[in-house]
């Protein structure tokens, strides 16, 4: 397996710290769906070292998922680092979910140590996410 491209993860790190002042708030529903999606991501990447033929509705599922986030937070204002994550995440050239998939599909299944790998890769690309969501800040909301 290839690493991920350190200009990738550089890229990520800049717009990150140039984030401070330019960044949506927080969005629970954002930090929820992130964390709901990373379960069942690695879920079904477990599943590659079966044939991609017994779990395609299982894939298209997480990939509609992860097609409908990007969507939510391309269309969020002030947003368009978290977008870019999700957009490398699910990304069909890449290292990551996107990437897996698509070798699953080319090769039918996969090494189990492959796919171990992949799911740490996979799942830390999702924490970064989350970590970037909880550390927007929070709406407060002002009670009469």
């Amino acid at each position: 397996m290839k690493p991920i491209p350190v200009y990738r993860l550089l890229v990520l790190a800049c717009c990150w710290l140039a984030a401070c002042s330019t960044i949506s708030k927080f969005d629970q529903y954002s930090y929820t769906q992130s964390t709901s999606l990373k379960v069942d991501a690695l879920n079904v990447m477990n599943q590659a070292t079966e044939p991609y033929s017994q779990h395609q509705t299982e894939v298209a599922k997480v990939r509609l998922d992860l097609d409908k986030m990007y969507e939510y937070q391309k269309n969020r204002p002030k947003n368009e680092i978290t977008e870019k994550m999700w957009g490398v995440l699910r990304d069909t050239s890449g290292h990551l979910f996107g990437g897996f998939v698509k070798r699953w599909q080319r090769e039918g299944k996969l090494d189990q140590v492959f796919v171990q790998e992949a799911r740490i890769l996979v799942g830390e690309s999702f924490d970064q996410i989350s970590q970037l969501e909880s550390g927007k800040i929070k709406s407060v909301q002002v009670t009469n």
